[in-house]
């Protein structure tokens, strides 16, 4: 029989964060910190309003765009945090979730044989769906001793005359690094030399935790060559909604809501009215949050400080990436060590790029009162580690 698949979608590798997560759902009494999905209930208010919108009878298509209720209150939370202007009309596209955002962006931009540099590590889609656009993916190799950052002299020397787009993927899963006004303003001036566009997934934008995000966005000569990317999912705990969103020059926007039409139709419309009202009063829910998971954040480079285990400070997201090389072997050895020994789940640093190697992700988006006690069994596990290598 002829082969019924695509030599290109056969040869991409399935994600290595769900492989840890459906290990751990099979196993009693383990505990997982590798998933990163907030452990918050969706506000209430908000899930009112998506039952309302139920009552109502309000099930029916959106326009493709999405409802220009919601189109409107992005621009005016935009404007509000980033004090950039867009069109809500023809400049703001809903998606179903900050994913699909991305592949359709990739779609719509991407002759074939283009290139798309993309900082590593950073979230396992980018790679794919560059792939699957018909792209060429170029991995810069972020460093631990930069903080993970994108520095200008990196993006300079990965810049070819094939490159089309960066993909700037910060506050970052899996470091939880960011970029700063400096960063961004170094790297643009390289942007605007090359021609190049940017995709800005800037999903988690609301939780940093020393400073306020920064879009490139915001940066002069930026919003007219970049895709800022955003969703519900993390900021107001809303994963199984499924709705985000893109922004961009029109010609792009355009293009994208072709593509969003044939494939998907609309954004969910019960998660679009709910969404209405967490751009609307959800200010309050999300600080709740942050404040939340900083504690968490500083209590995970409390305890990995006492135990001896280097990890540099994230300032954004709700991750941690600590260094095991000390260990001789590999993230995913040390993750399945972990798991069958002390029956927690993290995830390899190698999920998230080759130069992952010799890091773990760990989420803190999980109770206090678990992290405690898997932290408690990482304890226990480094110090037996270290007493085998005596």
């Amino acid at each position: 029989m002829r082969n019924p698949l695509a030599d290109k979608v056969v040869e991409i590798k399935p994600s290595g964060i769900r492989k840890f997560f459906d290990i751990v759902n099979e196993m009693q009494d383990a505990i997982s910190l590798g998933v990163g999905e907030p452990d918050f209930d969706t506000p209430w208010h908000i899930r009112d309003e998506g039952i309302y919108s139920l009552e109502k009878g309000r099930t029916f298509y959106t326009s493709n765009a999405g409802l220009m209720e919601l189109r409107e209150e992005i621009t005016r939370y935009i404007k509000r945090k980033q004090g950039v202007t867009y069109n809500a009309a023809k400049e703001v596209l809903v998606t179903v979730g900050g994913s699909e955002a991305i592949d359709i962006g990739l779609r719509a931009m991407l002759n074939p044989g283009e290139e798309v540099l993309i900082p590593q590590p950073s979230y396992v889609s980018y790679e794919p769906c560059t792939i699957l656009a018909g792209g060429v993916p170029v991995i810069i190799e972020l460093k631990a001793e930069n903080e993970f950052r994108l520095t200008a002299q990196e993006l300079e020397d990965a810049i070819t005359d094939k490159t089309k787009v960066l993909i700037l993927p910060f506050p970052n899963n899996p470091t939880g690094a960011i970029m700063e006004r400096k960063d961004l303003e170094a790297i643009a001036e390289v942007i605007k030399k090359h021609d190049i566009f940017v995709m800005s997934d800037e999903i988690y934008s609301e939780l940093t935790y020393t400073e306020k995000h920064v879009s490139i966005v915001e940066i002069e000569g930026m919003r007219e060559r970049t895709i800022l990317i955003n969703g519900f999912s993390k900021s107001y705990a809303m994963t199984g909604w499924r709705l985000g969103y893109a922004c961009g020059p029109e010609n792009i926007i355009a293009q994208m809501t072709k593509i969003h039409q044939f494939a998907i139709m609309c954004g969910p419309t019960t998660s679009q009215y709910a969404a209405v009202e967490a751009l609307r009063n959800g200010d309050a829910d999300v600080e709740e949050m942050r404040t939340a998971y900083n504690q968490r954040r500083r209590f995970l480079l409390n305890a990995f400080k006492e135990m001896g285990l280097e990890c540099f400070e994230p300032f954004g997201a709700f991750y941690v990436f600590p260094c095991i090389k000390e260990f001789g072997m590999t993230s995913e050895e040390f993750a399945n060590r972990f798991l069958q020994e002390e029956k927690v789940a993290v995830v390899p640093g190698t999920a998230f790029g080759d130069c992952g190697e010799g890091f773990l992700r760990i989420s803190y988006a999980y109770s206090i009162e678990n992290l405690k006690v898997a932290i408690g069994r990482l304890a226990d596990f480094v110090a037996r580690l270290r007493a085998e290598k005596q």
